[in-house]
């Protein structure tokens, strides 16, 4: 019979499987208490951060995120995680590879820094990659690397307040409003298999997505959502990026660009729960500033939306898809 370890299983436990005890307030604080390596051996997701927040075009704080939502998940490692009933890593290997390290005083070398960090990482392994930001410009360099590996154009499926579409055409830009309309025009996406939930700011022009307005979700609901998510992206390789600012400020106000009129806490919820036959090849959540937080709400809200993708890739794994 294996001993059960008592405390800091990120740095003293020795397989990926499994979880150990550990008191909820101390500890190392990897992503719901994961080893921390890199060695990418059998494992079947890759959780790591992105602390960038250059490319904001409000408040700054979201180099600070990964940090954060790594803090919150602390209570998530406690017990088999709800609705689910089950511990995900009893059966999915997760580790946390920590995070990108790139030259903030060299804005220029950046974009490729996180796209080599991807391709280390998917190029090199099986493994799937859950991403925490920083700001929302970290998507485009990640869909770079993935559309390396999986094929182009992929589907996005894209929570937000903002569709993240407006024009800028200058390829080296930092800006986390603009790198859907560059990974559109440049064919990492295809917008008819894509869609947008959440969205309640305007564009002139939405590069031709799928957009599931908010007003649309708070009132149609999590199964119609679902239902239409389904019909645009079909078994197409998808791309899921969550931006945490796609629920209301009353459920999420540690963020740069906060909008009201969002999905509330159970409306996204429980449409990631459903998402588990869709043909997701990478994950990442976005845009938690913890500056602006209150009781850390925000980055609770994020733990628990990465947390249930690990869900959905572990049903995926027992299930043989």
């Amino acid at each position: 019979m294996t001993e059960k370890i008592y405390g800091d299983g990120a740095f003293r436990r020795e397989g990926l499987i499994g979880s150990t005890i550990e008191n909820t307030y101390a500890g190392a604080l990897s992503f719901m208490r994961r080893n921390y390596t890199r060695n990418l051996e059998g494992v079947d997701v890759v959780v790591s951060g992105v602390p960038l927040d250059l490319a904001t075009t409000f408040r700054p704080g979201a180099r600070l995120g990964p940090a954060a939502i790594r803090a919150a998940s602390v209570q998530l490692a406690e017990l088999n995680l709800f609705p689910w009933g089950f511990d995900p890593f009893d059966d999915l290997a997760v580790i946390d590879y920590g995070d990108c390290w790139f030259d903030a005083h060299q804005p220029w070398t950046i974009r490729e820094t996180i796209v080599q960090h991807a391709r280390d990482i998917i190029q090199n392994s099986k493994a799937k990659m859950l991403t925490f930001g920083g700001d929302h410009y970290i998507t485009y360099p990640l869909l770079q690397a993935h559309a390396e590996k999986y094929g182009k154009p992929l589907s996005l499926l894209h929570f937000d307040a903002h569709c993240d579409t407006w024009p800028d055409d200058a390829e080296e830009s930092l800006n986390h409003g603009t790198m859907f309309y560059k990974a559109v025009k440049n064919g990492l996406i295809d917008p008819k298999t894509s869609a947008q939930v959440g969205i309640r700011t305007w564009n002139s022009d939405f590069m031709g997505m799928n957009m599931l307005f908010a007003p649309w979700v708070n009132e149609n609901g999590v199964d119609a959502t679902v239902q239409r998510i389904y019909e645009i992206i079909g078994n197409n390789p998808v791309y899921i990026t969550f931006d945490i600012d796609c629920l209301d400020p009353a459920f999420a106000p540690g963020t740069g660009t906060p909008v009201p009129g969002g999905l509330n806490s159970h409306t996204a919820l429980g449409i990631v729960r459903k998402l588990g036959d869709l043909n997701i090849v990478g994950m990442d959540v976005v845009e938690v500033a913890p500056s602006y937080d209150s009781a850390e709400i925000t980055a609770i809200a994020a733990a628990h939306v990465a947390a249930d993708m690990l869900c959905l890739m572990r049903n995926k794994k027992v299930a043989g898809k």
